[in-house]
């Protein structure tokens, strides 16, 4: 959240941040947020129904004017209703190279598969978990001792790049959303565009 805030400030990003959303007060996005001087608002999950809480997240988001919604670090699946309220406008970034290993763990999935390739996907968010049509992958190499902690250091650091990349498409109108696909100037995004990383 912080790159891509940073980003859109310095102009690098033809974008505005309007507002950063989360579900439990005091985290460190909320206070990053709030010393950048971006408005924040915090929809809390905690002791309310499903319904109730998406109504919430889906207000704050509409009263601020988004036109894309991009969930950083957001843990929540959300519901097949409010996910296609939000259909084309909503990317998610996942740490492992989708179709593989979607949900949790997917560092250490990854080293108990043996995989001699990692990575992470920025993907447009669809009902189906972590199943939407993937935009951008990084790819790094798993070396040879790697754990799961420093195989996800290197993850996270490409993660800081392609994220912000996907954003600055989507203000250049370079990646836009047709009837259910992915067009990347002006062409079906058949397969992910994949960046390498040593």
């Amino acid at each position: 959240m912080a790159t891509i805030a940073r980003e859109c400030q310095q102009g690098r990003i033809a974008a505005a941040v309007s507002v950063v959303i989360s579900d439990r007060p005091g985290v460190a996005g909320i206070t990053t947020a709030q010393d950048m001087g971006i408005e924040t608002q915090v929809v809390p999950y905690k002791g309310v129904d499903r319904p109730t809480f998406e109504r919430a997240l889906s207000e704050s988001i509409d009263t601020h004017g988004a036109d894309l919604v991009v969930l950083a670090g957001f843990m929540r699946v959300l519901t097949e209703t409010f996910v296609r309220q939000y259909a084309g406008r909503m990317i998610n970034i996942h740490p492992s190279l989708l179709p593989k290993y979607t949900g949790l763990h997917t560092h250490q999935r990854a080293l108990d598969a043996g995989d001699a390739e990692h990575g992470a996907s920025v993907h447009y968010v669809t009902p189906e978990l972590d199943g939407g049509p993937v935009i951008l992958q990084s790819r790094v190499p798993v070396k040879t001792g790697d754990t799961e902690s420093t195989l996800a250091a290197r993850v996270i650091a490409t993660e800081h790049v392609i994220y912000p990349r996907v954003v600055g498409w989507i203000a250049d109108r370079r990646l836009a959303w047709n009837d259910g696909h992915p067009l990347f100037d002006g062409k079906p995004l058949t397969r992910p565009v994949v960046e390498s990383f040593g």
